[in-house]
């Protein structure tokens, strides 16, 4: 990947506060940290724009609680298309994790999300998104 330099000028306490991010995040350089706060932008900007981005959600929940599970299926059969896998893992006998992956609008991505965080039994849900 071929990287460009350019000039960056900064009010002094904007800089402080670079400084700062670098360093409170652990990043090598202000370069770094910048092109990761650039991405981020970029980011939320597909965001904003519908354009596809890239998703996982993470459900928490019990999986003897009655048809949740049934639920789950029956929901994300809805949103197949968007669906890239699922992976269902059990923390302890009675707690399960899933964890979905997904492509597509940002909107659509929102929806599924929301039906599944609504079904009963869940106990915690997050969808994270983000461009690629």
């Amino acid at each position: 990947m071929k990287v460009s330099r350019f000039g960056v000028s900064l009010e002094e306490g904007l800089l402080r506060e670079l400084d700062g991010f670098v360093k409170k995040h652990r990043f090598p350089n202000r370069s770094k940290a910048l092109r990761h706060l650039v991405r981020n932008a970029l980011v939320e900007e597909a965001w904003r724009d519908d354009q596809e981005v890239v998703g996982i959600i993470v459900l928490i929940f019990d999986h003897h609680r009655r048809n949740v599970v049934g639920s789950l299926v029956e929901v994300q059969h809805d949103f197949s298309g968007m669906i890239i896998s699922s992976q269902h893992v059990h923390l302890d006998h009675d707690t399960c994790l899933e964890a979905i992956v997904l492509k597509g609008r940002p909107s659509e991505l929102q929806r599924l999300s929301d039906r599944l965080i609504a079904i009963k039994g869940i106990k915690h849900g997050q969808l994270v998104m983000s461009g690629f």
